[in-house]
């Protein structure tokens, strides 16, 4: 029966002995939540875990495009589609994006996502010649104008190609690299960081009835194979960055579940994107329908996940969420960047 071991995060700046870092940060932990398929859970020490377990989750993770991860970093979200859940295609026209993601890195956005499909529930493939002809003239553009490294949000190597040679430095797979298989070959080809997110089915039919024998550890499952999967392509495991896919095949239920035990992916090795910003079940939680109004559970979810050591944060508001964490880190840290 396989193991599993959540690392029970902790930030006092008073620690035992025996505490280990949670991926080199100030963050540790001197026990875990111990995980198995059809058994009650359990704390353990440190001390009853594997020793590779151990080495996972306190290593310290690699620069991701040059952005250190002993902070928090913000990943902010530009959606040039028509149709995006979240901002109803306002930034769908391509000089409104670019103004859009200039005001983002402004805000102080450590990275900017451009994507041109739409991954809302229900929302239909686009062919790759069109999210093409939506994205490319954003990044040639962004790439020229700030100095904010640029990821593309694509499930198409065709995409991620052109979106490379426009000044991508990052490729952002939302289908976990099973949706168009020459993608791994062409990032690792490349040496490109990716992310890869878990989804249950595709945008179309994600939502009709999700079901999981358990789902944190089937996701966990599922992200740990497509790491090896990828490090077998040639992609190196210090460029992997791997993210749970909040909101993609989930209910209301599974997405509190992986929140609050998402500490339990550190176990893999991996930087980790959290991504739940706006999210259909944010707006069930706060009565918030409109997406544009999610803000103040968006950050309240984020802030969850930050102390529990997640080092990227895709976000829609920028701005909100940057001023947040320095409020958060404040409190918790004392530091105030010379306030």
């Amino acid at each position: 029966m396989t193991a599993y071991f959540r690392p029970l995060v902790r930030s006092e700046p008073t620690r035992p002995g025996d505490a280990l870092p949670v991926a080199g940060t100030r963050r540790w932990f001197s026990h875990a939540l111990r995980l198995e398929r059809g058994q009650p859970q359990r704390i353990v020490p440190i001390s009853q875990m594997p020793p590779e377990a151990r080495e996972s989750i306190s290593a310290p993770r690699a620069p991701i495009c040059g952005l250190t991860l002993d902070r928090p970093r913000i990943m902010g979200i530009l959606n040039v589609t028509p149709d995006s859940f979240s901002d109803g295609g306002l930034r769908s026209g391509a000089a409104q994006a670019i103004a859009f993601g200039r005001q983002m890195a402004e805000d102080g956005a450590d990275l900017i996502d451009v994507g041109g499909e739409s991954t809302r529930p229900g929302a239909e493939t686009v062919h790759h010649q069109a999210e093409i002809a939506r994205i490319e003239p954003v990044i040639r553009a962004l790439h020229h104008d700030i100095d904010v490294p640029i990821s593309i949000d694509t499930r198409k190597s065709a995409v991620a190609e052109a979106a490379v040679e426009a000044g991508a430095r990052l490729v952002n797979d939302v289908s976990g690299f099973t949706y168009d298989k020459m993608l791994a070959h062409y990032c690792a080809r490349e040496g490109l960081p990716v992310c890869v997110m878990h989804a249950r089915g595709d945008p179309e039919t994600m939502q009709d009835n999700p079901r999981y024998d358990d789902v944190l550890l089937d996701i966990y499952d599922f992200l740990a194979a497509q790491v090896a999967m990828l490090t077998r392509a040639g992609i190196r495991r210090e460029n992997i960055v791997i993210d749970p896919g909040i909101g993609f095949g989930k209910t209301v239920a599974h997405n509190l579940a992986l929140i609050r035990d998402i500490a339990l992916f550190h176990a893999i090795g991996c930087p980790i994107l959290f991504g739940a910003s706006r999210k259909g079940f944010i707006g069930k939680l706060s009565t918030a329908p409109d997406a544009s109004r999610r803000a103040p559970g968006s950050i309240a979810v984020a802030l969850a996940a930050v102390a529990q050591g997640v080092q990227v944060l895709r976000v829609h508001d920028v701005a909100e969420t940057r001023a947040a964490l320095a409020l958060w880190q404040a409190v918790e840290t004392g530091e105030t960047d010379g306030a």
